[in-house]
């Protein structure tokens, strides 16, 4: 690669972490820890019984061997493993303001990733189009999570379609143990590939803590009056000439738009997924603290 080229795919993942990082830590690292606990609690050691203590935990092996009652002392099992989801299709490089959903993707997955690393949890990565595309297994280190960084900006994709049933499909073969899964995509799809979506999100929330974060455009749901206009399908490659000046060609746009976000919903709805929306351009941060505060406060 060409040293200059290299210089600034290095100065970019640099720009992200050093923003990324300070979020971590002013802001959203207590909540993270808060909504994502481990997979249960290991033993300790154990302790004679003191007045008080809960009867359940007494160890009658060792109580019965030396005649003291003793009971287990437990610890929280802590570690957690985060695998990111990564939509790359070719809708990502959409971005009608300051910034493309493939760059808001990466911010957001950063933040995921710091938060995870300073709770010494374990960072993996799956990106993916309608195949997958790249699987990095998950590890600790901050060196780890600048590679994720790198890879969920600069991928070069070799598909243009988008298949999140197959990306949870191999999600759940490739992560045997529970993992916290976070999805960031469009979710744009073929209508006809819902009802599967649906399928497979209902398999893997039984399987894993499964969070989707829907990143979308303005103008992926409501046209600008910009007149004769030609746009392409970046899925596709579908080219058409459509006229924004009339009101009857925006209200059509704007209602598939609709009716494809609420085919979206209906499928998490009915899965019981959670999903947080995010837009291109706005704060995502206060989204995520009050999306992690308000799981938190339901977990209690």
């Amino acid at each position: 690669m060409d040293p200059a080229a290299t210089r600034e795919i290095f100065k970019k993942v640099r720009q992200v972490e050093l923003r990324t990082r300070r979020l971590v830590t002013d802001a959203l690292a207590g909540e993270y820890h808060s909504v994502f606990k481990g997979r249960g609690m290991d033993f300790d050691e154990v302790r004679e019984y003191s007045p008080g203590d809960e009867v359940r935990l007494i160890d009658w092996n060792v109580t019965a061997r030396t005649g003291i009652p003793f009971i287990k002392k437990l610890r929280e099992e802590r570690e957690l493993t985060i695998l990111l989801a990564v939509d790359v299709s070719a809708s990502g490089h959409f971005g009608s303001l300051t910034q493309s959903k493939q760059e808001l993707s990466a911010e957001v997955a950063s933040v995921l990733a710091f938060s995870a690393i300073r709770n010494r949890d374990k960072v993996g990565l799956l990106l993916f189009t309608d195949q997958i595309e790249q699987y990095l297994p998950p590890t600790k280190g901050r060196h780890h999570v600048l590679r994720v960084i790198r890879e969920i900006l600069y991928h070069t994709p070799q598909r243009r379609g988008t298949d999140v049933a197959a990306a949870l499909d191999f999600c759940n073969d490739v992560q045997r143990r529970r993992a916290v899964v976070f999805v960031l995509s469009d979710f744009i799809e073929s209508p006809d590939a819902f009802e599967r979506l649906r399928r497979q999100l209902r398999l893997t929330n039984k399987r894993h803590d499964l969070v989707l974060l829907h990143l979308r455009d303005r103008h992926e749901e409501q046209l600008p009056n910009l007149g004769l206009v030609t746009l392409e399908d970046p899925e596709t490659g579908q080219v058409m000439e459509i006229d924004t000046a009339s009101h009857s060609v925006r209200q059509t746009f704007s209602r598939l738009a609709q009716e494809r976000m609420d085919q979206f919903r209906r499928a998490a709805r009915q899965a019981g997924v959670d999903t947080l929306e995010l837009r291109t351009g706005e704060s995502y941060v206060q989204a995520l603290y009050t999306f992690f505060k308000n799981r938190a406060s339901r977990r209690l």
